[in-house]
């Protein structure tokens, strides 16, 4: 695993790379869209490609719920959304990795980040339970010093209290940090922060992962272990 990296052993030390979940480590969509699916259904709506509702996904349950609803041609009011979004948590958590699975290459980049010495930690507007219970379930929560969904943050991405509070949680400091995302709201939360964005280029985003405004694109996970020396090595 460690080949992926030419840098020396324990380069990263001290450093810390923080993670978006959905559509950046994991490819979660296709449980998510089911669990959207199954309650557009039970309001004897139309169910919605998966290939159109992608886009969707990344921006919390609320979100999620209030835009597929709307494609789905029934837009929700205020006092309809509540219920629908605690059924929808109801659902998903009961599939929550039927068919999710991380990225290609996830897990080799995380273990030559570990290698080198960095620290991990997800930011995520996810729930921390359903962030929790979705790690659980494919082992990956124990590769993590934090895990800090949106309502453990005092703001959600793009705001930058969200990864200062992940890096801080996860023992780093932001002046040595990386937040690694497929979003506009990634990139917002890490140039608010003062820390360099990696957007990878297979995520979830209505934009262009290009067009975004990171500071730098992956196309796939085997680049992020350079990158991040390069950006995170420590001072000679």
């Amino acid at each position: 695993m460690t080949s992926l990296l030419s840098s020396p052993a324990a380069v990263l030390t001290g450093a810390t790379v923080a993670f978006d979940l959905d559509g950046t480590l994991v490819d979660t969509a296709p449980d998510l869209i089911g669990a959207l699916n199954a309650v557009l259904r039970e309001q004897s709506l139309p169910a919605l490609p998966l290939a159109t509702a992608r886009v969707m996904v990344g921006r919390g349950a609320r979100a999620l719920i209030e835009q597929g609803f709307a494609a789905a041609g029934e837009p929700l009011g205020a006092d309809d959304t509540p219920a629908l979004v605690e059924r929808f948590i109801e659902v998903y958590r009961g599939r929550i990795a039927l068919e999710s699975r991380p990225f290609d290459g996830v897990e080799a980049a995380l273990d030559c980040l570990a290698a080198a010495g960095a620290t991990l930690a997800v930011c995520t507007n996810k729930r921390t339970d359903l962030s929790l219970a979705l790690l659980d379930a494919l082992g990956l929560t124990a590769r993590f010093a934090a895990v800090v969904g949106a309502d453990r943050a005092p703001a959600p991405k793009p705001d930058a209290r969200h990864l200062l509070t992940a890096v801080a949680e996860a023992g780093g400091r932001i002046e040595r940090a990386i937040l690694v995302g497929d979003s506009a709201s990634d990139v917002g939360a890490a140039r608010a922060a003062g820390a360099p964005s990696v957007v990878v280029g297979f995520g979830y985003t209505e934009i262009a992962p290009a067009e975004l405004g990171g500071d730098h694109l992956i196309a796939h996970f085997a680049e992020l272990p350079a990158l991040a020396t390069r950006l995170l090595a420590r001072p000679a």
